[in-house]
Order: C-alpha cells, then structure tokens, then sequence
C-alpha cells in the first residue's frame, strides 16, 4: 500500500515510529503541534538517537493547520490528555474505511471509539523507551515489548497489515486478540513509573529500594483489582509480571517482579521515565488524569478503593502546580498512604 500513514503526533513514539517507517520506504506524513519540530523533519530530518538506533530521516510533516487530504490509517501518538481534542481534530482527515491506531499510553481507545467509532479504532501497547529531546531529535533509550489488537478481539487483514508495519520497527512486535489485558498490565506498571516521577531517582533505582516496595506494591495490586471487576486480566512484559499483584498472590512474588523491573531499567539509556521529563524537564502537566485518574473513576463505579492510585494523583498535580518539589520528601508522603492500608 503506497497510500502515507499519518502519525498524528511526533513525540517520542510517534517520531521514532515514523521515521522508521519512512527509512523502510513507507510514506508518512507528521502532524505535530511544534512548528520548530516539524521545520526539521521536513527541513533537515528527524534524528534518532541512542543504543538502538542512530539515523537521521526526513519526511513529510506539516502542522494541524497545513493538514490537507485524507487519509485510510491513521497512528494517533499524543498525550493521553490531548486524546480527544487530537481525534476530532484527525476525523476530517480520516476516510470512510479509514481507522485510528492509538498508540499512546492509557485507555485512549475508549475516547477514540466514542469519537471515531469502535470499527475504526484499532489498540496498540508500546513500552519502548524514547524521549523527545528537542525539534528534529528522539532519543531511543531501549527496545520495549510492542503489541497490536483489535479492541474487539478480532483479528483482521488491517490488523495483519499494521502488524507488518510495526514488525518493521521491532521485529519481536506481537499480533493479539487480547489488546485490553496487556493495556492494563501497562496501567499497572504506568502507575509505578508516576510514583519514581515524585523524586529524582532512576527507575532502577527507584525499584530497587526495599523502603519503596510498599508503594510499587499497593498500585498494581489496585490496578489489578479494577481490571479484574472489569473482567480484564492484565498481561505481562519485559520482567513485570502483573499475576503478582493480584489479590491472592504472595508479598514474594510481588517482590520478585518489582527486582525483574529495577534489572530491566539497568539497561537502558533512558533512565528516568517520561513522567519525570513533563515534570523536572519540560515543566508541563502529566497524563496523570487519562492514565490514573481514570482506573479511580473506574473503581469508583466497581465500588473499588484505590486510596494509593488517588493520592499519587494530588502528589503530581502537587509538583505541576508548584506547591512541591520532587524528591525524597514528595516520595514520603505516598509511602505513608501506603503504609496505612
């Protein structure tokens, strides 16, 4: 198919996805709301960056506004808070047969099918590790488990097709007919990440404090509670195993898991999760609503306490305001919510 993928979105995994695509052959075309970024896409190229991968590859890019045509595959790659302001913005641009990929990190696909319709949007869990470093440059820190599926389970000849694609920028991506369990397992571990985010610590180090365990502990096993009174079982990646935290499963166990993650961090050039970056880097708010803020609505409606989940949701929108700093005594006060359940 010769028809250019639009990449709505050319952060972190959308510019490392699309400038893959286009160094394979592929045409895409880059819609990003930073005019400096997309002037170097187009202009000099997009840098990748890192262990992995170092290139440099030009492509198409415009910003919203220069958006013309329309398009039948459509990777939707923006903050998980910006989701539906992006999709309705992409819906003109979208054929009738055409769909949305999400490639994001939440539950976006349940704004994406309220907007564009559930036959047209498709799921996708990435767990790569880039940055956004500046205009026309993407560090791409370590390889990552990346998945594709249905939001219905079924598996068609777009699923297939897409899956090529993304075999193109991993060759160990995987095709399922079970998208929600791995987007919860990624919740799972998500909300751990935010938690590192309070203090200025690595990830693996982060995980590798047994002062700390409590913490990392309480949020998946809340999670995993959620997902479960949804009917989800969340899947595993890359040394997180979410069976750990689930209501009947060991303190050991879930201590096992937490190890697994603090050595798969150790290997990485991106040392410090993308939370931190809005936060200590780029001074902007989280994905902390979309992404936890939304699995405490949900337990809510399941009559599901999710005291740990909430309370490192005021914590961020704490430092976002300016009304605190990262660091140990930000991490203190979440280990104390921890501790009191």
């Amino acid at each position: 198919m010769n028809e250019p993928i639009l990449i709505w979105g050319a952060g972190a995994i959308g510019g490392a996805l699309g400038a893959f695509w286009a160094r394979a052959g592929h045409p895409v075309v880059m819609v990003d709301v930073v005019a400096d970024h997309v002037e170097a896409i187009r202009s000099v190229g997009l840098a990748i960056e890192g262990p992995v991968a170092a290139f440099r590859q030009k492509a198409d890019a415009v910003t919203p506004a220069e958006l013309t045509g329309t398009f039948g595959r459509a990777v939707l790659a923006v903050k998980a808070q910006h989701t539906a302001e992006a999709c309705r913005m992409l819906l003109p641009h979208l054929a009738a047969d055409g769909f949305v990929l999400s490639a994001q990190n939440g539950l976006n696909e349940l704004v994406i099918s309220s907007i564009v319709g559930p036959e047209r949007t498709i799921g996708a869990f990435v767990n790569f590790g880039a940055d956004w470093i500046a205009p026309g440059r993407i560090l791409y820190g370590n390889r990552g488990a990346v998945v594709i599926g249905e939001i219905d389970g079924a598996v068609r000849e777009r699923t297939r097709a897409m899956h090529g694609l993304l075999c193109e920028f991993d060759a160990e991506a995987v095709l399922t007919d079970d998208i929600w369990g791995y987007l919860w397992g990624k919740l799972a571990y998500g909300a751990m990440l935010f938690a590192t985010a309070l203090n200025n610590d690595s990830m693996s180090a982060n995980f590798a404090d047994p002062e700390r365990f409590a913490v990392f502990d309480r949020l998946a096993r809340e999670v995993h509670r959620v997902a479960s009174a949804r009917g989800v079982a969340p899947r595993g990646f890359n040394g997180f195993d979410p069976a750990a935290f689930a209501a009947d499963a060991p303190e050991s166990a879930a201590r096992r898991s937490i190890a697994d993650l603090a050595e798969f961090n150790r290997h990485t050039a991106k040392t410090h999760s993308g939370i931190w970056r809005d936060l200590a880097v780029r001074k902007r708010r989280t994905e902390a609503d979309a992404q936890l803020g939304i699995i405490c609505d949900l337990g809510r409606e399941a009559g599901i306490a999710t005291p740990v989940l909430a309370r490192l949701v005021e914590l961020i929108h704490a430092i976002e305001d300016g009304a605190m700093q990262q660091g140990p005594a930000a991490f203190s006060l979440l280990n104390r919510t921890a501790a009191e359940g």
